[in-house]
């Protein structure tokens, strides 16, 4: 497995993980206030979307500096 196919695997799951710790606070609001750290449960995943995201938004454009031609 290389390096690209784990990020991708990675960020989907990360999203799963996103969409659990919303939908859990969700819930956990419906009971009243939460207390501070229930939203990290969907916090956490967030940060990590951001940065695996912004790792696969930027790879074609790194990758493709030495593949052109000048013209």
């Amino acid at each position: 497995m290389n390096w690209n196919t784990l990020i991708r695997q990675t960020h989907r799951w990360l999203s799963i993980a996103f969409t659990a710790g919303v939908v859990g606070y969700m819930i956990v609001m419906t009971r009243g206030q939460p207390p501070g750290w229930v939203g990290l449960f969907a916090l956490v995943p967030l940060i990590l979307l951001l940065v695996t995201g912004l790792y696969m938004f930027v790879l074609p454009y790194v990758r493709g500096r030495g593949r052109r031609t000048g013209g």
